[in-house]
């Protein structure tokens, strides 16, 4: 587990600030970054630095996608969209996507979602299990990270199935074992260790999948605080990630 490394792991974000510059000295570079390649499109592989092998490994990994089966992936944000599209490498036969927001789903039928469900009136739950049948889904992906978008994934994983949870979470949430405990489910939780970046880094070059749709917006980095404004305010302005550029 590279992210719980002794001498380096998280470090980022975690043990020191995270840094948005035009130059920056990165920990333990020599056994943590990989080059890009001349000729790379830097823009897509900018995604590759985050969201793609987070969503990948601790959602569709964790979450045994496989070929023909069902995913239902709760929340349609930067690493809901990731994972849909990562998803994809095994060709499940139903991608559902669960979100609050209209646009945001509308988006997720662009990027290979077979299904969307607006959960806004409390009957996600019975919306997938008209799509994927009765019993649930076989793999149900987190990606929000608050109480009750966890608490709708104990609910949609069925018999057998894995809840792959990719949210950060800040509160408690409730594990309701009265349902579950006789399900045979696996929850997992995982921090990314990028151990997939050389694979996602060829198929992103091979042109397998399109991370760059995952960028809504670009601005240059001396007008960062309207970037951050941009994405703070989501619902109104469709962002999805921000790309600063030098």
């Amino acid at each position: 587990m590279f992210s719980h490394c002794e001498r380096g792991g998280w470090i980022l974000g975690n043990a020191i600030d995270g840094t948005q510059a035009d130059f920056v000295r990165i920990p333990f570079a020599d056994t943590s970054l990989y080059p890009i390649l001349t000729g790379d499109d830097e823009e897509p592989l900018v995604m590759c630095s985050d969201v793609l092998p987070t969503a990948f490994e601790c959602g569709v990994l964790n979450g045994h996608v496989t070929p023909g089966g069902s995913v239902a992936i709760v929340g349609s944000g930067p690493i809901g969209l990731a994972a849909l599209l990562t998803a994809q490498f095994f060709s499940p036969a139903q991608s559902i996507i669960i979100d609050l927001d209209d646009k945001r789903l509308a988006v997720a039928k662009t990027f290979g979602a077979t299904h969307v469900v607006n959960s806004g009136d409390g009957k996600a739950l019975q919306a997938v299990r008209r799509i994927a049948g009765r019993y649930g889904v076989d793999t149900a992906i987190e990606a929000v990270g608050i109480p009750a978008t966890f608490e709708l994934c104990e609910q949609l994983v069925g018999p057998g199935g894995h809840l792959a949870n990719v949210g950060v979470h800040g509160k408690p949430v409730t594990l309701h074992l009265e349902l579950l405990w006789d399900r045979n489910i696996t929850i997992t939780t995982r921090l990314v260790d990028t151990s997939s970046m050389p694979m996602i880094l060829r198929t992103v070059r091979a042109g397998k999948i399109e991370p760059r749709r995952l960028i809504s917006h670009h601005f240059k980095l001396s007008n960062i605080i309207e970037a951050y404004e941009t994405f703070a305010t989501a619902e109104a302005t469709g962002a999805l990630k921000v790309l600063l550029e030098a």
